[in-house]
Parts: structure tokens; sequence; C-alpha cells
């Protein structure tokens, strides 16, 4: 069901800006099911599952690991993925899913939370902010043969607050 959800979201989400052979690519090596297996069963990673009527509506990741210099904030955390299926935007899934991570990371214990964003997806970079992320920095993301960029984003996590917002 993830690997499923993953690709469709991932697919819909960034086919029409890139050529079709580097999402192959892409998706061939990240979303298969050994790969998605390896990233549930990783101690250092979280994954949430939003589901609406019983149909899953999109998902979210935390990862504990390595963290960019441009990252400051005390005990990072990184928001490795965010995604609502296209059917759900604009209808509270991802304001969920925020919300869920954001608890989530305070439970990990840690007072900051970063990610990376795709430098032309202005509609994910306008909600992140909305959610309180400030551009830190940037890094390069392959998407099979294409050297694309993200752009870093960090916030501060309130320790008592439990909201998006």
């Amino acid at each position: 069901m993830l690997c499923a959800l993953a690709a469709r979201i991932f697919h819909d989400t960034f086919a029409v800006h890139n050529r079709p052979e580097d999402m192959a690519a892409y998706m061939d090596e990240a979303f298969t099911p050994d790969r998605l297996r390896a990233e549930l069963e990783d101690p250092r990673s979280i994954v949430l599952l939003a589901f609406v009527e019983d149909e899953p509506a999109g998902y979210a990741k935390l990862s504990s690991g390595e963290t960019p210099e441009c990252v400051t904030g005390p005990r990072p955390v990184e928001l490795a993925r965010l995604y609502a299926d296209r059917a759900w935007h604009g209808r509270g899934v991802g304001a969920a899913l925020m919300t869920a991570t954001l608890d989530a990371a305070r439970a990990l214990g840690a007072a900051t939370l970063w990610l990376g964003v795709w430098e032309r997806n202005d509609r994910a970079i306008a909600f992140y902010r909305k959610c309180g992320f400030e551009p830190c920095g940037s890094h390069p993301f392959w998407l099979g043969a294409d050297e694309q960029t993200d752009v870093l984003m960090v916030r501060a996590l309130d320790e008592h607050a439990s909201s998006a917002g």
C-alpha cells in the first residue's frame, strides 16, 4: 500500500516537470518494496500515514541522521517526506500530517526540524513557510540523471506546542 501511495503521489507531483527517463530511473530506485521496507525497519526513521475514510491520503517520514551545516539548531531531525495525495490537496491532510510530524519530532526529543524541498515546488514551499519553516540553504538532489536543487528549510520546535503553525 505504501509503495503504491508513495509512487503515485511522487509521479503526480513531479512527472509534468521532469523528463520521463529521469522520473522512471528515480522511481525504480526509490519506491521498491525492498527500499520502503528498509526505510520502515530503520530505527532512525518514523513513517506516519494519513487516512481519510479508510483510504490512504498521504504520508510523512522523519529521519534522524546527517544534518547539513546550515541547520544550526539543537537536536535536529529531518522531515524527509511529507506528501498528500492530489485528491486531498487543500482539504487538511497536509496540515494534519504536519501536526502529527511536529508532535512525533518532539516525542523523539528534537528541538529543530529541517527539510529539503525542490526549488520549483512553489506550493510546497508556501505550505512549509505557513508552517513556520524558513530557508537556510540548499543542496543538490538527483532525479535520475538530472541534478536539481532543493531549498533547505528549518524551524524550531516549541516543546509545548502541538500545531502546524
